[in-house]
């Protein structure tokens, strides 16, 4: 795979061309477009949306999108859409060991197996967390997920996105956020994983940081956007395309990806998580994790998140007279969490790179009892938890399984031993 270029900032007015003077000057659609080119635009969210929410991208294309022709139904067993598709969930703490990618060919789509459902897309809540995996590139196929945009976690193996944009490289560590209904394809060099938050309500955007102040979490500048290039080879390309929950597929006579120049706010990024800026205790009490949030998709009720995308890097801990690792708890977000590589320090062995753990609304989980064992008799001098990257998606809804995740998803149905152990230690 070769080298691609980027422009950094999240939410900035981005301009780019691949073609010198193709991208016009002082307006947006001019009553003829250089070279010969289509003005398009893409629009993020409402017309009307406050100037700081706004997200809009202008392409300048080679033929525009609507040149696609007609789309039919393309059943999709394992791809699963808001509470209406789970089946109902035990009030437990739930666990999944690393599903193996199939020798059967499996490409970004084929590949995708819905795990968790909440939210309605047509009402634009909620979100679904699913695991990809894949081992051949999507090539002359390209996706447009018209219900949500969608945060790729890759858990194995380097990815390479292409979208109408711009071309996009990630690996484990790095994420990738792409926005609702931009065409995009995902090509691999061989067996990968990539964890999924398709998220159907409010865009993600960076959290407020309130009393930490101006610096700290994900900064803005480190998110990158891809630069403008288009693809030259010709032929047919197959369409999917996610709509109302459902899968479509139409063949068009030529590539998707032939935006020679484009400009606006709306644009696919990457983020590598090693620039997350970890602010944590240095007196005593761990804090919330609040405080680990990449990005955020809020609801209608303020500081109760549709999705918190929030991450686990490595880190210090210094706090005095403190149990380090995450305490018991109940909580009424609902946590879908995924391991991306290392050993997360509440759940040192059960837990493995690959996979998944969910926590619903109410359910008390907390660390294994090796772990609370292991902290509660450490010498607590300055430790650096390293080589490690977990993750969560957290909602406000109640996650509902799929069926594939209850019977065919490698399902650890031993999890709750992990806290048998705890036992009564009280004495009057």
């Amino acid at each position: 795979m070769g080298a691609v270029q980027y422009q950094s900032g999240f939410g900035n007015s981005y301009a780019t061309e691949a073609v010198a003077g193709a991208l016009p000057q002082g307006r947006n659609s001019p009553q003829r477009v250089a070279h010969g080119l289509y003005a398009e635009l893409l629009s993020g969210s409402a017309f009307t949306a406050p100037r700081a929410e706004n997200r809009r991208t202008w392409m300048y294309r080679r033929q525009p999108s609507v040149v696609a022709g007609a789309y039919e139904a393309l059943p999709h067993a394992h791809w699963k859409t808001g509470a209406k598709d789970g089946v109902a969930s035990p009030p437990n703490p739930l666990r999944w060991h690393p599903a193996e990618v199939p020798a059967e060919p499996l490409d970004f789509v084929s590949g995708l197996r819905t795990m968790v459902v909440n939210g309605d897309v047509d009402a634009q809540t909620g979100v679904a967390a699913h695991i990809v995996l894949m081992n051949r590139p999507m090539g002359r196929r390209a996706l447009v997920n018209a219900d949500g945009e969608m945060l790729i976690v890759p858990q194995q193996g380097a990815l390479r996105v292409t979208t109408e944009l711009g071309v996009l490289d990630a690996a484990p560590g790095q994420v990738l956020l792409i926005p609702r209904g931009l065409a995009f394809k995902v090509d691999v060099d061989g067996p990968a994983v990539a964890y999924v938050c398709e998220n159907y309500g409010a865009h993600f955007r960076l959290p407020e940081l309130g009393p930490i102040g101006s610096n700290g979490l994900a900064n803005a500048r480190d998110f990158e956007a891809p630069v403008a290039a288009f693809e030259s080879d010709e032929g047919p390309y197959q369409m999917l395309k996610r709509y109302g929950g459902a899968l479509w597929v139409a063949t068009q006579s030529h590539t998707p990806f032939n935006v020679v120049a484009w400009h606006g706010t709306l644009a696919p990024l990457r983020y590598d998580t090693r620039h997350f800026n970890t602010i944590g205790s240095i007196s005593f009490d761990h804090p919330d994790p609040s405080i680990f949030t990449v990005l955020t998709s809020p609801s209608d009720t303020p500081g109760t998140a549709n999705c918190d995308f929030v991450i686990f890097p490595p880190r210090w801990l210094v706090a005095e007279d403190t149990f380090r690792p995450p305490w018991f708890h109940r909580n009424v977000m609902s946590e879908f969490m995924g391991l991306v590589y290392g050993q997360y320090d509440a759940k040192p062995e059960g837990f493995r790179p690959g996979g998944a753990s969910l926590h619903n609304c109410m359910v008390p989980h907390g660390p294994d009892a090796e772990a609370f064992e292991r902290a509660s008799n450490a010498a607590l001098a300055p430790h650096k938890l390293d080589h490690t990257l977990a993750f969560m998606f957290e909602s406000r809804w109640r996650f509902h399984l799929t069926e594939w995740a209850l019977r065919d998803g490698a399902r650890d149905l031993r999890y709750v031993d992990c806290w048998a152990p705890l036992a009564d230690h009280f004495k009057a």
